[in-house]
């Protein structure tokens, strides 16, 4: 790892703390309520209204809250597909059958998550997508999304470029997450819509 790109890491691993503290602050009301806010945005989006099919994913802890979104597209008659992470940290897909259909897994030193039960997709799944609902911790001015820093949305975002696919890559964040600058490594690729409980952001390009 060079200086620049050691930099910028040792910066993202610094404002990822300060960000989950924050989350971690939040209670399960004010969480709840942002949870609907946000599904009340999302639903009006242009993209979403034309989607035929969107990746999402499952909330888990304090992230803004998507159940209540999931199921309002699955409603709209969308097909939704919901991730599985594998051993490698890349992803599977399945379809989202409703919230009955999610099972709990959890995997040595990772957070709780729940996926889809049924039948597994193949990581190429993601490429029938029209809009992809990115999980996230902030999003800047030029549309440079931060996650966790596990990379597995980074391989979907390179595989979609790599097949020449152009679904709508959409990050869901609290308000505040919306920051003037955030550091950037060259694997990172620019996002060009953020959410929020509040309202939404376009991002050049």
């Amino acid at each position: 790892m060079d200086h620049v790109a050691g930099t910028a890491h040792d910066g993202k691993r610094a404002v990822r703390r300060d960000l989950l503290a924050v989350r971690a602050a939040l209670s399960d009301d004010e969480v709840l309520d942002a949870a609907a806010a946000l599904a009340g945005q999302a639903m009006g989006l242009p993209e979403l209204a034309a989607a035929r099919t969107v990746a999402a994913y499952v909330s888990v802890g304090h992230e803004p809250g998507t159940l209540a979104l999931l199921d309002a597209l699955r409603e709209r008659g969308v097909r939704v597909l919901l991730p599985v992470l594998r051993e490698d940290d890349d992803l599977d897909w399945g379809t989202y059958e409703g919230p009955g259909a999610l099972v709990e897994t959890e995997r040595a030193g990772r957070m709780r998550l729940r996926e889809p039960a049924g039948e597994r997709l193949g990581r190429e799944a993601v490429l029938a997508a029209d809009v992809v609902l990115l999980p996230g911790l902030a999003v800047d001015a030029r549309g440079v999304r931060m996650g966790r820093g596990g990379g597995s949305y980074d391989r979907v975002l390179a595989r979609l470029a790599a097949a020449g696919a152009d679904p709508v890559p959409v990050v869901l964040l609290y308000g505040h997450e919306v920051v003037g600058e955030l550091p950037v490594e060259p694997h990172d690729r620019p996002v060009r819509v953020a959410v929020t409980p509040e309202g939404v952001h376009r991002f050049p390009g």
